[in-house]
């Protein structure tokens, strides 16, 4: 809105936008979306880096979601030179999400015995598990423990449509705030419902 004058001129502007995006997946809320409509040149614990299939990473508890998401700024912020001495302030917004299909529990025997492998910061043990997990075994997504916050349960989904937001009204706002020698709790605003137990 900050670009134009009406509601309408912001309406010509998300057109015109959303012709150069790649295609969105079928059936799919941008929420949802995004990772599999934006793959990044960038590796990831699952994914190769240039892989033309985006995952949707998620955590099963806020905590989680917010330390694993908290290390991300954080290095974002520490390899930036221009950023490397400021304060990265960011608005978070965390929704629950129901996912559905086959899934490979990598916290769980006999997968558990490689946990080292699934938390280590070389992501190549993770890469060739999840594409033997999808092209052999027909996975659609992978439970796993978080390497930043321990016992904190996280999942990779690889198909979009094995994702379901039906409860979109109940996302929260939180506020984070990274700098050169901390990460601050985000802060959730007091506006928002609270996720069901």
């Amino acid at each position: 809105m900050k670009l134009v004058d009406t509601a309408d001129e912001q309406a010509e502007l998300e057109r015109i936008l959303e012709g150069s995006k790649p295609q969105a997946p079928p059936a799919a809320h941008y929420l949802t979306a995004t990772p599999f409509r934006y793959p990044s040149p960038h590796h990831s614990r699952f994914r190769p880096g240039n892989a033309v299939a985006g995952i949707w990473y998620s955590a099963e508890t806020i905590r989680t979601a917010c330390t694993e998401l908290g290390y991300w700024r954080h290095r974002f912020l520490m390899d930036s030179d221009g950023l490397r001495e400021s304060e990265l302030l960011v608005d978070l917004t965390i929704f629950p999400a129901d996912v559905s299909g086959r899934a490979l529990d990598l916290s769980e025997p006999p997968w558990d015995a490689r946990d080292a492998a699934w938390t280590s910061y070389d992501y190549s043990a993770c890469q060739e598990v999840a594409a033997a997990a999808r092209g052999r075994g027909g996975v659609k997504w992978l439970r796993y423990w978080s390497a930043r916050d321990v016992a904190g349960p996280c999942g990779a989904v690889f198909e979009p449509l094995c994702l379901s937001a039906p409860e979109l009204a109940l996302q929260q706002t939180w506020h984070c705030s990274d700098c050169p020698f901390s990460i601050h709790a985000p802060r959730r605003r007091r506006d928002h419902a609270e996720f069901p137990r």
